[in-house]
């Protein structure tokens, strides 16, 4: 296949332009760099089969000659990109969407749309399967990336409808690994950052509030298994091992062999979710996926990119 990859250079992007290449296939990159990064793709350099191309999908998409397939992973995708970006985060969502879909209605290319978690809000239900509606405040903090993946599913599912584009659509619950962005300013990356520079751990709260944390290589491998299935109506794609942050955070410290244990912090982002749990039952009965790397594991994959990383840019020692 020719494939299009949107967010391309972004940290699940990259990671899908790898997988797609191993599998023989030709690959283009799309990304504003808004949020992702060219050392993502560097090591792709000189591969035939592979191209870059710097763009905002929010503008007109041209693409010369067929696609085949188009993967939508543009967006920014942590707390601290809605804060910081909150009108980008609602645009790649929706004329972003928009524009990609038209993209693949012209080629006749299948579409897959990378949703998210985020859709469920702060859960009533748990854990959450696709049938789950959600529980999002559409005007807090949060709500421009919630919204904006919302509108994402509802346009995609009108494309499919009313114009017979072949769409798929993943909601990608906590997903951890090589090339996540050290300000993420998610839990991920901030705590092994300060286990590695010998520093508490920050929680907030009692710390009771519970996430699922999936490895890059499994989200990969459900991805792409999603993309040749036949299913149109969204799946959960996430592990559904549940732990509360202050566990995780002590596992972290573990590895990391830190010594300064875990501070509280009494504060609490407006809408945060307090629990987070993917039910995979369709997952595992559609696509027989389920993931293959415990949390510990992929820790252990994870942990020394990110200190490599912080020693390349001098900020460890």
């Amino acid at each position: 296949m020719r494939v299009l990859i949107t967010g391309g250079a972004g940290f699940l992007g990259s990671h899908l332009c790898d997988r797609f290449l191993a599998e023989g296939h030709t690959v283009i990159a799309m990304d504003n760099l808004i949020t992702g990064s060219t050392d993502n793709i560097a090591h792709l350099v000189g591969n035939e089969r592979f191209s870059y191309i710097k763009h905002d999908v929010t503008n007109y998409i041209f693409l010369d000659g067929p696609i085949d397939a188009i993967l939508h992973f543009a967006s920014p995708a942590s707390p601290v990109d809605y804060l910081e970006l909150p009108i980008q985060t609602l645009k790649v969502g929706a004329l972003g969407t928009h524009k990609v879909l038209g993209l693949a209605k012209a080629k006749g290319a299948r579409f897959l749309l990378a949703s998210t978690s985020e859709v469920y809000g702060d859960p009533q239900v748990h854990p959450q399967e696709e049938s789950y509606y959600g529980h999002v405040n559409p005007i807090g903090p949060r709500g421009v990336y919630d919204e904006a993946k919302r509108f994402a599913e509802a346009i995609t599912m009108a494309y499919n409808r009313y114009h017979g584009v072949d769409t798929r659509i993943v909601r990608i619950f906590n997903t951890y690994g090589e090339r996540m962005r050290l300000r993420d300013g998610r839990v991920v990356p901030n705590f092994i950052q300060q286990a590695l520079r010998g520093e508490p751990l920050t929680v907030y709260g009692d710390g009771a509030q519970t996430r699922s944390f999936q490895y890059v290589a499994d989200l990969v491998e459900g991805v792409y298994r999603l993309l040749l299935s036949d299913e149109v109506e969204p799946v959960n794609i996430g592990n559904p091992g549940e732990f509360t942050i202050r566990q995780f955070a002590e596992m972290i410290n573990e590895i990391t062999g830190n010594k300064a244990g875990i501070v509280a912090k009494d504060m609490r982002t407006q809408d945060d979710p307090q629990v987070r749990q993917p039910d995979i039952t369709k997952a595992r009965r559609i696509l027989g996926w389920e993931p293959q790397v415990d949390v510990e594991a992929g820790l252990r994959r994870t942990i020394p990119w990110f200190r490599e990383e912080l020693i390349r840019r001098g900020e460890l020692s």
